[in-house]
């Protein structure tokens, strides 16, 4: 029996089509997955679904939920929503409030359902594989699975017959990100629920999904069982996602480690917990008597979980905070975190894990571009302008391009001129923090084809932080796994994923999702 039917659905914005003539049908009982790149028309269909899009939004078209039309009446409309579908947006960080508790933000969710499907802020918790002491915690005391997990919580509060899950695992390590594609099945297997999930990761669609939806530029491309769509796509658009799912590992003779760029001897980042009005505990070890050598034109990788310290290490390693002991040295020089001097900056470069939130809105991007070359003494304003340009245009962008504001660019534009931003002190170590977490599959390989075009072209030595085995196997050269603060096992890619020996290096890849097909 269908339980969502959309028929001949049309967005518009300013008279522009976002969603273009969409039908779909869903049954009860489906675990339906909607794929495509950003930008597609994803998050909009779910938007539609949940009543939720926004007031300047031209609508035509239908959809009934429960064979009954969606209500034009917002107060009507949020009943509906509030007992029937339950809503897991993709930053829970952002969707919950930070100055309430998380049990207090579930008993709200509660109260907002109707009576008769209450259920308890503790066997929520319960359901969704947290403690009842979490519900004393507030947002930014949970890590980010548990903050997904709440969210899934108070989706569940009402007892809904659909939930919608809108990119719940993009932000995720590999361990968490499989954790919570089971805990999804397992409760839609339990409650006999509905599912829409929307991703841009093809793996967790064809981990989780019965049937799939391919949507490009706001219309449906492809619609069928996943087994079928993802197995032999038909359309060369699905093909093309399919493809660029499956990364090849690094080929090619192994580096050689030379004269040592960066040195990382016994470093430790402590951070003190309490304060004024909670009694003081024993500090927290981020970085725990960590040692480590990056040679030049090495491409290094450092991997593990969310929260063992991985861009703790590397916030202290180009000098945006202080290690409580040890010390670093880069070439000659001698530093513990901050205390970088001044004229040594310009040798290590950073690229953000999310590309539009480092940039500052206000500033062109030749402004945004120019600024590093601040740390460069005797840059005249031609010099300027010719590093300006010739980081632009490294990166595969015009410098017609330099005139325009950030939120002009894709997503995966943004992230080439993070780089050039990189890229503009010529320097001779760049750290990128997740550098392809935030960006689709297919735009991921062209930027993870720049970075490897780049370091040929430039001599440059990267350290990768990331937790995506995948990308790590195509690009590093060595890997390092860290848990807890500590290094626990290193090695090249091949070897060390073949046959790795520490738990934790079983357990990342143990959770890694397999290939499309595999």
């Amino acid at each position: 029996m269908s339980l969502v039917d959309i028929a001949d659905l049309t967005i518009r914005f300013v008279e522009k089509a976002a969603l273009s003539g969409l039908s779909l049908s869903i049954d009860a009982g489906d675990r339906f997955g909607i794929i495509g790149e950003s930008g597609s028309g994803k998050s909009l269909t779910a938007l539609a679904i949940a009543g939720l899009l926004p007031d300047n939004a031209e609508v035509s078209g239908s959809i009934s939920f429960d064979g009954a039309p969606l209500p034009a009446d917002e107060k009507v409309m949020a009943r509906l929503r509030g007992q029937k579908i339950g809503m897991v947006f993709q930053e829970p960080m952002t969707a919950l409030n930070p100055l309430m508790r998380v049990g207090d933000q579930i008993a709200e969710a509660i109260a907002l359902a109707h009576a008769a499907k209450q259920s308890t802020v503790g066997s929520l918790l319960s359901e969704v594989g947290l403690e009842g002491r979490h519900a004393e915690r507030f947002p930014h005391q949970l890590s980010g699975g548990q903050r997904q997990r709440v969210m899934i919580a108070m989706a569940l509060a009402s007892a809904p017959d659909l939930m919608i899950a809108d990119e719940p695992t993009s932000a995720l390590d590999v361990i968490t990100q499989r954790i919570v594609l089971d805990l999804i099945r397992d409760i839609c297997e339990r409650r006999q629920m509905t599912l829409i999930f929307i991703s841009h990761d093809m793996r967790a669609v064809a981990a989780l999904c019965d049937k799939v939806a391919v949507m490009r530029a706001g219309t449906l491309i492809e619609v069928g069982p996943v087994a079928t769509v993802l197995a032999d796509p038909q359309h060369a658009y699905t093909q093309k996602l399919v493809a660029a799912t499956r990364m090849v590992p690094r080929q090619g003779e192994p580096h050689i480690a030379g004269k040592a760029l960066l040195s990382v001897e016994r470093v430790t980042r402590a951070f003190a917990q309490g304060g004024f009005w909670r009694a003081r505990r024993q500090a927290l070890l981020a970085v725990d008597d960590v040692s480590l050598t990056i040679s030049s034109g090495e491409c290094l990788a450092l991997v593990g979980p969310s929260g063992c310290g991985k861009t703790t290490m590397a916030r202290m390693i180009v000098g945006l905070d202080m290690a409580s002991s040890g010390v670093m040295q880069l070439e000659d020089t001698r530093y513990r975190g901050t205390d970088l001097p001044s004229s040594r900056r310009a040798d290590i470069s950073l690229v953000f894990q999310d590309p539009f939130g480092s940039f500052d809105p206000r500033l062109t991007v030749a402004q945004s571009l120019g600024e590093p070359l601040r740390l460069v003494p005797g840059v005249t304003p031609m010099d300027r302008q010719l590093r300006i340009a010739e980081a632009i245009e490294s990166v595969g962008l015009d410098r017609a391009m330099l005139v325009r504001y950030p939120h002009e660019f894709s997503g995966g534009q943004r992230q080439r001129l993070a780089i050039a931003r990189a890229l503009v002190t010529r320097p001779k170590l760049v750290v990128l923090d997740e550098p392809v977490s935030a960006l689709d599959v297919s735009v991921r390989g062209d930027v993870l084809d720049l970075l490897a075009r780049l370091q040929s072209q430039f001599g440059l030595t990267y350290l990768i932080i990331s937790h995506d085995l995948d990308m790590v196997a195509a690009m590093a050269d060595r890997v390092l796994v860290m848990e807890a603060g500590r290094i626990v096992e290193e090695g090249a890619p091949a070897a060390l994923f073949a046959a790795p020996q520490h738990r934790l290096t079983k357990a990342l890849i143990a959770a890694r999702l397999p290939n499309i097909g595999a």
